[in-house]
């Protein structure tokens, strides 16, 4: 059910980004570089994420209604699902995005580059199969580190859960390790489009286990859970995974990519990269702190309809869909780019870019922003179509302090591919420290301070605070090492960007009221549907009227498209 994270997020979730990949063909397969579109790049990737993300919800929708979207049964899973995301992330996922993009890049510049990226495939493979064994043997130890239910019943369930979702780090990483040679070599969509079939699975998945063991939720017994729906629910999950990392191998053999085991790191210049990778690993041990502390409190809610994991997770996931389909495939396809520009000595190409990046997702991520803030209600009744209405609440309120962290989230990613490009992981390192000590802070004191109600409120108010500060201290880091970062055009467009959003949300509240309370799924439907409509128009005329040229930069590739077709 999961997606990679950009995806901060296997592909990052957070995003990497365009255009120089490979072509032509040397000695041993090497190729050699080519440019392609950046806005054609991110279009494809984006098509890509918007099909995978909208199944996404889809899949979230159905396992909400298969085991609940609060209780002993989703906070259970949600902590079992998570571990191999989390763990993908902080032991291999970053490392491998901030270190093999780079290393691929120099690689097709050189003639023995094939060899070079056998050598990294080869070790990237071995490791990760070592690796999902370790972890898939210590899933009881996760689980108790990840989690403090109060029922003992709960944990052994998310321990059995967890033994079968495990394995899955492996898949992340062979995903990942595929994929990034694809982007490497110009070929952005499939990555973008293989978690597409991910949801698939996981969807029919989810409709087999209801058919065959019948639904449950918060007020279920615990006991009346078998391993059986154990093995159906972890085991689709995972099973999911498995196809969304092998049916990359379709695309790369067309590719005429053609990978031979080749062992030995002497000489092969992987010590560079190791070194990348170690202080990368550094910074998401750091990071992943916070989700730690976060995933401990959620877990430890006891009142029934309360925000736990599994609201948390939803909110996390609506606020990852507006940077997952601009974010995250136009940084993508900018990483490879400013990889290839930073190995060049390209100063003011790499500044460019940059410029370029923050202004266009700053016209998306604003809106995105103004948008889900104003439909967080209606949005959260459609995710949880048969909640009580105090679930929809909690994950309503737990969206609308995390949105108010993406466009910070979106600078942030943006300057992180500036750190992977020049293979300074070394300096987001004080960076990272300040953002989880900010969530950790936070989430801590909630709990201390706040009934139980709120404490996935509190901790995701910390996270967008620590966005917030992150992106502040990495812009002016980046500045340092640029000489300038564009600022007055880019603080310019957010200007724009926060007049037009002030008005779209005025129109957009304004039609929430005029179409009354929503009670149930269709109400919700309907109040999302018009309101992105209404609160879109206001905020692209506003942005029109005010001349600004990232919104064609933004739009251009589509209506190019649209207009052939």
């Amino acid at each position: 059910m999961s997606t990679p994270a950009t995806p901060a997020d296997a592909a990052d979730p957070d995003g990497t980004a365009a255009g120089t990949t490979a072509g032509g063909g040397t000695d041993a397969g090497a190729v050699a570089p080519r440019t392609s579109g950046l806005g054609r790049s991110s279009l494809i990737m984006a098509s890509g994420t918007a099909a995978s993300r909208s199944l996404g919800v889809l899949n979230t929708m159905l396992l909400a209604w298969a085991i609940g979207g609060t209780g002993a049964f989703a906070n259970a899973f949600s902590v079992a699902n998570k571990l191999p995301n989390t763990l993908y992330l902080l032991i291999a996922g970053g490392v491998l995005n901030a270190v093999l993009v780079p290393q691929v890049v120099r690689a097709y510049r050189r003639a023995d580059g094939q060899q070079y990226v056998d050598r990294l495939l080869t070790v990237g493979v071995v490791l990760l199969g070592g690796l999902a064994v370790v972890l898939t043997a210590a899933a009881p130890l996760l689980v108790l580190l990840y989690s403090d239910f109060a029922d003992p019943r709960v944990t052994a369930i998310a321990t059995t859960l967890a033994y079968w979702c495990v394995p899955q780090v492996f898949f992340y990483g062979l995903y990942s390790l595929l994929g990034q040679v694809l982007n490497a070599r110009g070929s952005f969509g499939p990555y973008m489009w293989a978690p597409v079939v991910n949801n698939i699975v996981f969807i029919t998945g989810l409709i087999v286990l209801v058919q065959v063991y019948g639904r449950v939720d918060e007020s279920s017994p615990v006991g009346g859970w078998s391993a059986a729906q154990s093995a159906a629910l972890g085991g689709t999950a995972t099973l999911g995974i498995v196809v969304q990392a092998l049916v990359l191998l379709v695309p790369l053999y067309r590719s005429g990519f053609r990978y031979r085991p080749r062992w030995g790191l002497r000489g092969s210049g992987l010590g560079s990269a190791g070194r990348v990778a170690s202080w990368t690993f550094l910074g998401l041990l750091i990071g992943q702190v916070g989700v730690w502390r976060i995933s401990v409190v959620a877990s430890s809610v006891t009142d029934a309809g309360v925000a736990g994991n599994g609201v948390y997770d939803r909110a996390f996931l609506i606020f990852m869909l507006p940077h997952s389909l601009v974010t995250v495939s136009l940084a993508t396809a900018l990483f490879t780019r400013l990889s290839g520009r930073a190995a060049a000595g390209d100063t003011v190409g790499v500044r460019g870019d940059l410029s370029l990046g923050l202004r266009t997702v700053g016209v998306f991520t604003v809106l995105a922003t103004t948008g889900i803030a104003v439909l967080a209600y209606p949005l959260s009744r459609v995710m949880f179509w048969d909640e009580q209405d105090a679930g929809v609440q909690a994950l309503a309120t737990a969206v609308v302090v995390l949105v108010l962290g993406l466009v910070p989230f979106g600078v942030w990613s943006l300057c992180q591919r500036v750190y992977y490009a020049y293979e300074d992981a070394r300096g987001m390192v004080p960076v990272q420290v300040l953002m989880a000590a900010l969530v950790v802070g936070g989430t801590e004191l909630g709990r201390v301070l706040l009934d139980q109600q709120y404490w996935v409120a509190a901790a995701c108010a910390s996270m967008a605070l620590s966005y917030l500060v992150g992106a502040a201290v990495a812009l002016v880091a980046v500045r340092r090492r640029l000489g300038r970062v564009d600022g007055r055009r880019v603080l310019g467009l957010h200007l724009k960007a926060a007049a037009g959003a002030v008005l779209a949300a005025a129109a957009g509240l304004g039609l929430l009221a005029a179409l009354g309370p929503v009670q149930d799924v269709r109400d919700g439907i309907v109040a999302c549907v018009l309101g992105a409509v209404v609160m879109t128009v206001v905020y692209v005329g506003v942005l029109a009227l005010l001349r600004t040229p990232e919104l064609r930069s933004l739009v251009s590739p589509l209506l190019r498209r649209v207009r052939r077709r």
